[in-house]
């Protein structure tokens, strides 16, 4: 079976199942054999600052999409299926781009278009890739081991005591994580109190994140490894007002690369919540990580 995906999430699902894809997103760098295989699409933006992104993100996807996909790559490569997306147009290729781009061409594959809000919908996903590609026997073990991993993650968590929690997967401007990003942190022991679980990202106004008062706080931006969140730190901390708030005064202010383990609907979820566990309640389910880092 030839198989394309267009999004780090499929892809990443896909190989955790045991299938290689025959081209895949520009942005898919995981498991990293992944970012060998061909690409069907670039991006539109390529600011760095994080404003600039922003004001890039905004202006193309007012005038269509934020990708251009390679319709002869698609057409050459003859595929069964194409696992994409219906969450986010800005987060990867989704599944109205994948129908517009196929209605040109002569082939015609099976269209899978994973849509996850939830935790559980992630799970999901991943039964529903497992049954498209006939492995559905190995998405059920999959499954079952990473159910097992929260449960013992949410063992270890002291009932009554949840930190005040923020992850936020924008500086600026400051924009806290959404959708299954609740569930995460409420499985690793934290409270949410900036976003309803399910529901999209939003900006808010600093001083609504100052009056929250987060007392743990993760920055893990979209599309941005540790390394490049720490270089462009300033657009946070520089802010009035960061200083004070509980979590820089006590130093729990972490960054986590963000499309490792949180902006994609991936089994690595898991490990996000096994990690953010570590930062909420280190002295019962034990030392971050390495590749947590302090900014």
């Amino acid at each position: 079976m030839n198989v394309i995906s267009t999004s780090p999430s499929s892809t990443e699902i896909l190989y955790a199942l045991g299938v290689e894809p025959v081209a895949v997103s520009h942005a898919c760098d995981y498991p990293p054999e992944a970012a060998e295989l061909p690409a069907i699409d670039v991006s539109k933006v390529d600011a760095r600052a994080s404003a600039d992104r922003h004001e890039q993100v905004r202006a193309a996807t007012a005038n269509g999409h934020l990708y251009r996909m390679d319709a002869d790559r698609i057409g050459d490569l003859e595929p069964d299926l194409i696992v994409t997306q219906g969450v986010c147009g800005v987060c990867a290729v989704d599944d109205v781009l994948v129908d517009e781009t196929l209605a040109d061409l002569e082939v015609d594959p099976d269209v899978l278009a994973l849509r996850a809000n939830r935790l559980e919908d992630v799970l999901k996903c991943v039964r529903e890739v497992g049954e498209a590609v006939g492995k559905e026997d190995r998405a059920a073990t999959l499954v079952a081991a990473l159910r097992d991993r929260i449960a013992a993650v949410e063992e270890r968590v002291p009932d009554g005591d949840r930190p005040r929690t923020a992850v936020l997967e924008w500086m600026d401007p400051v924009r806290p994580a959404g959708s299954w990003v609740a569930d995460v942190v409420t499985a690793a022991g934290g409270e949410y109190g900036l976003g309803d679980p399910g529901e999209r990202s939003e900006p808010i106004e600093w001083d609504a994140f100052l009056e929250y008062d987060p007392e743990v706080i993760v920055v893990a931006p979209c599309g941005f490894d540790a390394e490049r969140t720490c270089e462009q730190f300033d657009e946070l901390a520089g802010r009035a007002g960061w200083d004070d708030i509980t979590a820089v005064r006590e130093d729990r202010v972490f960054v986590l690369d963000g499309g490792a383990y949180l902006t994609r609907w991936t089994p690595r979820l898991v490990d996000a919540v096994e990690r953010l566990a570590t930062l909420c309640h280190p002295e019962t389910v034990g030392t971050p990580a390495d590749d947590i880092v302090r900014p």
